[in-house]
C-alpha cells in the first residue's frame, strides 16, 4: 500500500546502466550493484505515480533522513534511511522482511516479484547505515556484495485454522504463476453457512511475491447472475495477458471486508467492536501475484476470521464504501477531484484504506465538520500499494459531518478516461471500517 518503491532508470543502449552513478564509496555501490540489478530490470520501478525515483545522484537525498508516504511506517517514526540506525530504517525493513515478517503494514517486502536480495547485500546495507550512511566514502565490506548465499528462508508453513467455535479459515489453494507473468484472480468461498458470524480479528499469510491478498464482500445491488459460483477460479488475465472483463464485472460490486499487502499480517478491532458476516453468504477471496523471474513460481493464500460470541459485541461495524463516480479526466493533464461524503447518525470510523487505478497520483481524505474539521487523516501516494490504517484516533462524526476525499490523477494517456471497472478506467474509493 503507499509503499517506499525502490525506482531507478532502466538501462540505455550499450555502456553501464542509465541508473548508475560514478563509483566514490559504499552508498555508490549500493546504486550500481544493488539498487539497479534487483530493482530496475524487466521494466519495473522506473518511476511514474507513487514511485520514489533512486536513479542518478538524487538517490541519496532520496533515501537518507527522508519521511516515508506510507502512514503506517510514519506513525512508526521510520525514514527510509536513517544513519546509523537500521531498524528505523524503512528501507532495510523493506529488503528484510522476506524472512522476517513485519508487526505492522509497512506495504509489500522488496523487491517485488523477484528472488530477495541476497544475504551479503542485505548485510552491505546494515553496515553502511549502521556507519551513518555517508553519501561518500568506504564503510562497508564491498566483499559482502559478491557473496551470493540467499537470505536464510524458512520454509512456507500455511496457516493453521483456528481452533473450532473461534473463527473460520478461507483459503485461496496452491496455484501457478507463469514466469515473467503477473496473476490476479478471485474466488468466491462460502464464509458463514448457518449462523451469524462476528468477526474481530482477521490474520492473513501468504506465499512470498505476493502483491496483495484482499476480501471482498459484495452490494445488495449485484443481479444474482452475476453472484460467483463458489469456489470456481475467476482469472482477470488471460494467458496472453489481455484482461478478462467478464470476470471483471463484479469487481463493481464489491464491498472491502479486509486486506493485507504483506505475506503475514494481523490486525484487530477495538474491544467488542466486530465485523458481522450474515449466515448464508460468502466473501470474495482477490490474491494478486507478479513474477518477474525467469521460472514459474506457486501462490497460495489463506485468512483466519477470529470471531467472537454475539454477547460480547458492543458495536456491529459496517464497511465503508465511499466512491466518487463522477470522474472525467482529460487526456495529457492532471486533474484534482474532491468528493465529500457526510452521515446521518452518530459514526466512529476506526480505519481507512483508498482505492484507484493506475492513474491516481494522490488521495488524500480529510474530516468534515465537527471539532476535526479539515484534518487530514490519511494520505496515499501508491495507488498500487494503498495503505490500510487503523487509526490511532478514531474520527468521531456527527449528523451532517464527513469524510472528503482529494483525488489527484494524471492522465498521460490521448484519450478522456472516465470512472469505470476495467484497468483503464479510473475510480476514487474511500474503504474503511466503521460504526
Amino acid at each position: 500500500m503507499l509503499a517506499l518503491t525502490l525506482a531507478l532508470t532502466a538501462c540505455g543502449e550499450g555502456g553501464s546502466p542509465a541508473g548508475t552513478i560514478e563509483v566514490d564509496g559504499s552508498f555508490s555501490r549500493i546504486v550500481n550493484e544493488v539498487l539497479t540489478s534487483s530493482c530496475a530490470t524487466g521494466g519495473c520501478h522506473v518511476g511514474g505515480s507513487g514511485q520514489v525515483v533512486l536513479s542518478g545522484t538524487g538517490a541519496y537525498d532520496a533515501l537518507v533522513n527522508a519521511t516515508p508516504t506510507h502512514p503506517g511506517a510514519r506513525l512508526a517514526g521510520l525514514k527510509r534511511v536513517v544513519p546509523g540506525r537500521p531498524d528505523s530504517s524503512l528501507l532495510y525493513l523493506r529488503v528484510l522482511a522476506p524472512t522476517h515478517p513485519l508487526p505492522i503494514d509497512l506495504g509489500p517486502v522488496m523487491p517485488e516479484g523477484r528472488a530477495p536480495l541476497t544475504a551479503g547485500q542485505v548485510e552491505y546495507l546494515l553496515q553502511w547505515i549502521a556507519a551513518g550512511a555517508p553519501r561518500r566514502g568506504e564503510v562497508a565490506d564491498a566483499a559482502l556484495l559478491a557473496d551470493k548465499t540467499a537470505q536464510s528462508q524458512a520454509a512456507f508453513q500455511p496457516l493453521a485454522a483456528p481452533a473450532a467455535g473461534t473463527g473460520i479459515q478461507l483459503r485461496v489453494e496452491p496455484f501457478t504463476v507463469a514466469k515473467h507473468f503477473e496473476r490476479e484472480l478471485f474466488v468466491h468461498r462460502r464464509a458463514a453457512t448457518t449462523t451469524d458470524l462476528y468477526v474481530r480479528r482477521i490474520h492473513f499469510r501468504m506465499r512470498p511475491n505476493s502483491h496483495h491478498f484482499v476480501i471482498y464482500g459484495f452490494n445488495s445491488t449485484i443481479p444474482s447472475f452475476l453472484v460467483p459460483a463458489y469456489d470456481a477460479v475467476r482469472d482477470i488475465r488471460n494467458p496472453d495477458g489481455s484482461m478478462n472483463t467478464t470476470n471483471m464485472v463484479t469487481m463493481g460490486y464489491h464491498i472491502f471486508f479486509g486486506g493485507s499487502m504483506q505475506p503475514e499480517f494481523a490486525y484487530e478491532l477495538p474491544p467488542g467492536v466486530a465485523l458481522k458476516i450474515p449466515a448464508g453468504t460468502g466473501l470474495d477471496l482477490n490474491v494478486h501475484y507478479a513474477n518477474h523471474t525467469d521460472a514459474p513460481i506457486s501462490g497460495e493464500a489463506a485468512v483466519n476470521l477470529h470471531t467472537i460470541p454475539l454477547a460480547q459485541v458492543t458495536k456491529v461495524a459496517r464497511t465503508l464504501n465511499w466512491g466518487n463516480q463522477s470522474i472525467t479526466l482529460p487526456a495529457g493533464q492532471r486533474t484534482t477531484l474532491e468528493r465529500t461524503f457526510t452521515v446521518t447518525d452518530s459514526t466512529t470510523i476506526v480505519a481507512l484504506t483508498s482505492h484507484t487505478h493506475r492513474l491516481g497520483e494522490r488521495f488524500v481524505i480529510k474530516v468534515v465538520g465537527g471539532p476535526r474539521d479539515g484534518e487530514t487523516v490519511y494520505e496515499s501516494t501508491d495507488w498500487e500499494h494503498p495503505a490500510f490504517l487503523l487509526l490511532p484516533q478514531p474520527v468521531r462524526l456527527g449528523p451532517g459531518q464527513g469524510l472528503k476525499s482529494i483525488v489527484t490523477y494524471n492522465n498521460t494517456t490521448a484519450a478522456t478516461v472516465r470512472f469505470g471497472l476495467q484497468s483503464t478506467d479510473e475510480m476514487g474509493i474511500i474503504f474503511g471500517y466503521a460504526y
